[in-house]
């Protein structure tokens, strides 16, 4: 079985977690298309002038190759097909992936709903016979699609609900017991944080915590894995909030431990050592993150938005609850929603480490748990398993 991924994607890494080489017994093909060359092209000339001149995010999420790659069936992320070879597609929010749908659930309300012609072109062919399945990640995912497609005329509604399942990214569990030790100033609680969305990941609620509660004498060391990237999204960070940043790592404070950037390999083995992992996020699809804390049985404080919820819970880690909407996205669209998600996220993380440092040996007992709850739900071999099937179906539908 050939099962083509797009070339220019083929190595991004929710492709590699999700996709490529899950099945040991399947060959994995780059494929090449039209949107693939049209987005290389928008980067070359985007470099050259400097800036983001020609945008790239739906050219990111299209497939056409005019049936011209050989392979029995082609596997996206977040991907739609115009061709007529079967296709799936895997995603984190919403299909088709478009700007004006993608952020449709934002908000206390959603807004409204505004179809162009390239939106009923995608949704078109999610209801194409070429179409034989979409993965949702999550259950938030799909109940994200599902509010799409109920305020959508009924033709697209019921063949696209008919192709929709959903299915967690696998995990391999790394350590099932958590290393007891004991702490002090001298041995602190080691948190770790790992994302280059460092604002929209809950930074900066993290660098005020930790440099107000390490002030007070509090056995506790921050490890950070992070580029600092500046997103305009979400916690709508400025250069100056980077400069803030960067500000507090030349300053070395002892309390923290930073990375610019690190292989997935060594992100993996600081959750294998550390004791805490650190999530307060503003806004995350997913969160994978979370499941690779959790399988070294490292618990993890996450806020209480999208998916997360699906990971996290108090019997394996600490959430902190957030203001949200109906489809669990947090409120940041206004200056006074962000400023009360940041109070939230900067009281909760507060409240939750006193805790933690008050009463260490729970670190242990959900440190276990969440690698328990790995293996139940995240297992690898169940993932390919279910994966050979939606593959097998999708060939003997042709």
């Amino acid at each position: 079985m050939r099962i083509g991924v797009p070339a220019y994607r083929f190595d991004y890494y929710t492709n590699l977690r999700t996709i490529v080489n899950k099945l040991p017994d399947v060959a994995y093909v780059p494929v090449r298309d039209l949107y693939g060359f049209l987005r290389g092209a928008a980067l070359r000339v985007n470099r050259v002038v400097g800036k983001p001149l020609i945008p790239t995010f739906n050219l990111n999420n299209q497939f056409e190759d005019f049936d011209l790659n050989k392979v029995d069936l082609l596997h996206f992320s977040n991907g739609i097909s115009y061709g007529k070879i079967p296709w799936i597609s895997s995603f984190e929010t919403i299909l088709p992936r478009f700007e004006n749908l993608v952020t449709r659930h934002q908000g206390s309300q959603a807004q409204p709903l505004v179809l162009d012609n390239l939106s009923k072109r995608g949704l078109e062919a999610l209801c194409g016979s070429a179409c034989k399945q979409i993965i949702a990640w999550s259950r938030c995912a799909a109940n994200i699609q599902k509010n799409l497609l109920n305020n959508l005329p009924p033709i697209y509604t019921q063949p696209i609900l008919e192709k929709m399942v959903v299915l967690a990214p696998p995990q391999e569990v790394i350590r099932a017991l958590p290393q007891e030790r004991q702490y002090s100033t001298a041995n602190p609680i080691c948190f770790l944080m790992v994302g280059a969305a460092f604002f929209r990941k809950g930074g900066r609620e993290t660098f005020e915590v930790f440099e107000k509660l390490a002030a007070e004498g509090l056995p506790i060391h921050l490890i950070l894995v992070s580029s600092l990237r500046l997103e305009p999204y979400a916690a709508q960070e400025t250069e100056a909030d980077v400069a803030w940043a960067k500000g507090i790592i030349a300053s070395q404070p002892a309390w923290l431990e930073y990375y610019e950037d690190l292989p997935n390999a060594q992100v993996l083995a600081l959750a294998d050592s550390a004791d805490v992992g650190l999530l307060p996020t503003w806004a995350d699809t997913y969160g994978l993150s979370v499941i690779e804390m959790q399988a070294g049985a490292c618990p993890v404080i996450t806020t209480d938005i999208r998916a997360i919820p699906e990971m996290n819970d108090p019997r394996v880690g600490w959430m902190i609850n957030v203001p949200k909407n109906a489809l669990g996205e947090a409120l940041y669209t206004t200056p006074e929603e962000r400023e009360n998600l940041h109070a939230a996220i900067l009281g909760g993380l507060e409240q939750t480490i006193r805790e933690i440092v008050a009463n260490p040996a729970v670190i242990a007992i959900k440190g276990e748990a969440a690698a328990e709850k790995i293996k139940l739900e995240h297992s690898p071999e169940n993932y390919a398993e279910a994966l050979r099937q939606i593959y097998q179906k999708a060939l003997s539908a042709r």
